[in-house]
């Protein structure tokens, strides 16, 4: 095995659980406990996955992985904080969103060859990567699955 084809087996393996242990806590969930509030005038969960679904969806674009699934998720959860507008969809459609935004991204990622995650990210142009070659899709990879991991944390404190 190559050392690129362990990094690249690493970070898909890390994606895969961080999403997958998030998936486990939120199936635990009841509809009231997604409502509730990860600490006192903290977020809600129910804000905080809309939040990473948001982010995530818009990794097809910047991994160069085609057009976005829930590009009306940005208002609601990344533009806004919690509660400044009010919940655009349902507890179940939200994790629905949740479910089809990460198992499509993951399946994209699972046909990166080794090569494909060392290449450019979209938000980089040609100068600044030639410059700085880890602004790669490895590093938003990386970048994102530390995200959901500090997010999965806080989903604990809702039980």
């Amino acid at each position: 095995m190559t050392n690129e084809n362990l990094f690249a087996i690493t970070a898909l393996n890390s994606w895969k659980f961080v999403v997958g242990r998030f998936d486990q806590s939120l199936a635990a969930l009841s509809d009231e406990q997604f409502q509730k509030r990860v600490a006192p005038d903290k977020n809600r969960l129910f804000y905080i996955v809309g939040h990473l679904t948001a982010v995530h969806d818009r990794m097809f674009p910047l991994l160069g992985l085609g057009e976005r699934l829930h590009p009306e998720l940005d208002e609601p959860f990344i533009t806004n904080p919690d509660g400044a507008v009010p919940d655009p969809l349902s507890s179940a459609d939200l994790r629905a969103a949740w479910t089809e935004v990460n198992a499509n991204l993951t399946a994209a990622l699972e046909n990166f060859a080794p090569e494909d995650w060392l290449q450019k990210h979209t938000a980089v142009s040609e100068e600044e990567f030639a410059k700085d070659p880890t602004r790669n899709r490895l590093a938003v990879v990386l970048n994102r699955t530390n995200h959901a991991s500090f997010h999965s944390g806080q989903a604990i404190l809702t039980k």
